[in-house]
C-alpha cells in the first residue's frame, strides 16, 4: 500500500487556496483528566487549572484548561484537513486564548487558509493557516496562526 493511499485526496500543497475555510469534522469534549495530567507533566502549577475548591470562589466557578492543552485540542481537529501530508511545522504564533475552557466544553474547530508559497522544492509548499476554536455556545475561545510544510501532490500523490 502507497502512503498517499492511506491520507486524504484534497489536502495536498495544491489544494489550498487562500481565503478558503474549513468547519472540521470532529468536535471534541475537554475531560478533566486531560488537564490535570497534562498540567501536572508540564509542571503548570497554576491552582486553577487542578484545584476545584480553590476556583469555586473566583467567577468561572471551576476549574480552567489549561491553554496549551486548549490550543492542542484545537489544532489537534484540524489536523486531519491541514496536516495530514505535512512535511514540518514551521511555526505556530499569534496565539490568543480568547475566553476560559472548562472541563466539559465541547470545542470545535475551524481554518482559515491566509497563505501558500513556494518553498524552493519540488516536494512541498508552504501554507499558512489561522485556526480558531469555539465551544458548545459558539463562543471563539482559542485563535492562532500556524505555517506547516505540505507536500506536493505532484511529487508524493498518485500519479
Amino acid at each position: 500500500m502507497k502512503i498517499s493511499e492511506r491520507t486524504g485526496r484534497d489536502n495536498y500543497f495544491e489544494d489550498f487556496a487562500v481565503g478558503a475555510v474549513y468547519r472540521h469534522a470532529r468536535g471534541k469534549t475537554v475531560e478533566a483528566i486531560e488537564n490535570v495530567i497534562l498540567t501536572n507533566l508540564v509542571m503548570n502549577t497554576a491552582e486553577g487549572h487542578f484545584n476545584e475548591e480553590a476556583m469555586r470562589a473566583t467567577p468561572f466557578g471551576h476549574r480552567i484548561t489549561f491553554g496549551g492543552i486548549t490550543a492542542s485540542l484545537v489544532i489537534g481537529l484540524a489536523s486531519q484537513d491541514t496536516a495530514e501530508n505535512s512535511l514540518a511545522e514551521l511555526g505556530l504564533d499569534k496565539i490568543r486564548f480568547k475566553a476560559p475552557v472548562l472541563h466539559g466544553d465541547t470545542l470545535t474547530a475551524y481554518t482559515e487558509v491566509l497563505s501558500v508559497a513556494d518553498a524552493g522544492r519540488a516536494d512541498a509548499g508552504v501554507v499558512r493557516f489561522k485556526h480558531w476554536g469555539v465551544n458548545q455556545s459558539d463562543k471563539v475561545v482559542f485563535e492562532g496562526e500556524r505555517t506547516v510544510l505540505v507536500k506536493r501532490r505532484s511529487h508524493w500523490g498518485d500519479r
